[in-house]
């Protein structure tokens, strides 16, 4: 069951499960929050929160005059977290989500206890090659339109430049479908996704990067080892700026590690929040080995 919140900048609506400490999630673009679902099931002992954020697949448009850059959905989720009085949460982040989730950690910390992120835009990596030419189309006049209506077609959703390398298994049609059916419909959500496109850039993960150097709260890097759009070296390289990381590696996992792998990253989730704060850098364990295990 959906629950709705009303923002300055729109309504977001979310869903919860469980009970105990926050756990907030970040999906990226053109996905909602069912990316989470069986990630978020599995979780024991913590709130589990699943918004959709309006990148594209959110069922209620925002105000015209919402600031929808990755920043500006960055600031969202700080008042998110605000709006529901939620104190040290765990952020997870994916995809572009996990751009957000890096922004929001870096600009907006003082309700974050805890940071993971897994296969996501970093560094001057945002967007990926591969998608690239979604900024150049959100600059054409009717281009999100136009890229909107050729997702129509089954076969261009499997494609490499679409869904059809962001996991090792082919995604459910009638969900890439659900995805892809607010961009088709709604001239809002066409707007607001256009929004964020117009302002990926990879000066905002560099600045982040940066800043992150000072992020002191644990942070786990769950990487899905089989990404071609956001290769392991990735999250070593978040792991060595973050002070206090945690590196997991996730074996047949490309992009979308939640569909791959739930049950792999729900228990690295897991022992990363009962681990106690600063156990984080003291060893590298993959996912699925003992603890103590080191990574290599």
């Amino acid at each position: 069951m959906h629950r709705e919140i009303t923002l300055p900048q729109g309504v977001i609506r979310y869903r919860e499960f469980g009970e105990g400490r926050p756990v907030v999630f970040v999906h990226g673009l053109l996905v909602d929050g069912r990316l989470w679902d069986g990630v978020a099931r599995q979780l024991h002992g913590v709130r589990a929160i699943v918004p959709d954020w309006p990148l594209g697949s959110h069922q209620v448009a925002m105000s015209p005059k919402a600031d929808l850059s990755p920043r500006g959905v960055a600031k969202l989720v700080d008042e998110f977290l605000a709006a529901l009085d939620l104190r040290d949460v765990t952020l997870v982040g994916n995809d572009s989500g996990g751009a957000i989730a890096q922004l929001v950690a870096a600009y907006h910390p003082d309700r974050i206890g805890r940071l993971v992120l897994t296969n996501c835009d970093a560094f001057e990596n945002f967007p990926p090659k591969m998608f690239r030419y979604l900024a150049v189309v959100a600059r054409v006049p009717l281009g999100v339109t136009v890229l909107a209506q050729s997702m129509r077609m089954p076969f261009a959703l499997q494609m490499p430049f679409a869904f059809g390398w962001l996991t090792k298994r082919r995604i459910d049609k009638t969900l890439l479908r659900e995805w892809v059916r607010p961009l088709q419909t709604d001239r809002g959500v066409r707007r607001d996704a256009r929004k964020f496109l117009l302002g990926a850039t990879p000066d905002d993960t560099l600045a982040a990067a940066e800043r992150l150097t000072r992020f002191q709260r644990p942070a786990l890097i769950a990487w899905g080892a089989d990404d071609p759009f956001f290769k392991f070296e990735y999250g070593e390289r978040l792991a060595k700026v973050l002070p206090d990381a945690r590196l997991e590696r996730i074996e047949d996992a490309r992009a979308f590690v939640a569909l791959d792998q739930p049950a792999r990253l729900a228990q690295a989730i897991q022992r990363f929040v009962e681990a106690p704060p600063g156990s984080q850098s003291a060893g590298r364990t993959p996912a699925g080995a003992s603890p103590g295990t080191a990574a290599t």
